[in-house]
């Protein structure tokens, strides 16, 4: 299975039609690819605060359409990244989208765990409430979205549901770049998962960004990494690794807290 990983560069000059735009043409230059990963946030920029509200669209706006488009022309399965939703009741979410070869929308992912510390994020937008996976033909995606990466417990539901592959889309800054790439192996490792993790590039709102975007395998091995700089890594990864790793190592039978009910995941 090969991914594309698009760490795109998010530029307070570049307006956000445009940066749709050369988004969607990243996206159709992945042709041949399984599957492609946008970033979180990337129309605006995660730390752009001030300029959520203004830069909110419904659901099934233009970042939905155009990001349908591109993964239909480009015959790719896309997780489209995420944006600035505004809901019918006003409400504000960070939504992630996933769409299928043929341009459907596949999945609806909001973050649940909203960065801020009760200013930002945390207070401007609403919490998602679901855990969302994906069946693909060559594995089930687990959804999450940048700050979701501290929370384990997170991750370990999305195992229960089936995940094997845990995507993160994030805008992480580069001041805590090394938890990014910590926090990344962890979640492959407890989990026995592959782990996607895209993140931006760029300079936006004051906030440097952190880029080096990274593919883990289930045994924490590093197989592709990025650089600081906007560029698309791409990697080709073997989905039965999964199975093969947690019966050669069956960690997760031997699991005694939290366990999920009975059925779960089958």
């Amino acid at each position: 299975m090969r991914a594309s990983l698009i760490q795109i560069a998010v530029d307070p000059d570049e307006s956000v039609n445009s940066r749709r735009q050369r988004a969607a043409s990243l996206i159709v230059a992945q042709r041949g690819a399984d599957l492609v990963v946008l970033p979180e946030l990337w129309p605006v920029g995660a730390f752009a605060y001030t300029a959520f509200a203004d830069e909110a669209e419904p659901l099934q706006g233009p970042t939905h359409d155009l990001m349908a488009k591109a993964a239909a022309d480009a015959g790719v399965w896309l997780h489209a990244g995420s944006f600035v939703e505004r809901a019918a009741d006003g409400t504000l979410y960070n939504t992630a989208l996933v769409f299928t070869p043929e341009g459907e929308r596949a999945a609806v992912y909001r973050k649940i765990h909203r960065f801020g510390f009760d200013q930002g994020e945390a207070v401007m937008m609403g919490a998602g409430e679901e855990l969302v996976t994906v069946a693909l033909p060559q594995t089930t995606l687990g959804l999450a979205t940048c700050y979701d990466l501290r929370f384990p417990e997170m991750f370990r539901g999305l195992v229960d549901a089936g995940a094997e592959t845990l995507i993160v889309a994030a805008g992480w800054p580069e001041r805590r770049r090394a938890h990014w790439t910590l926090l990344a192996q962890a979640r492959a490792v407890e989990n026995q998962s592959y782990v996607l993790a895209v993140a931006t590039a760029g300079t936006h709102a004051g906030v440097q960004q952190a880029g080096h975007s990274i593919v883990v395998d289930p045994w924490g091995e590093v197989l592709a990494e990025a650089g600081a700089d906007e560029e698309v890594l791409s990697v080709e990864f073997d989905p039965a690794k999964v199975a093969a790793t947690r019966e050669q190592f069956p960690a997760l039978k031997d699991r005694r807290l939290g366990l999920a009910p009975p059925g779960a995941g089958k």
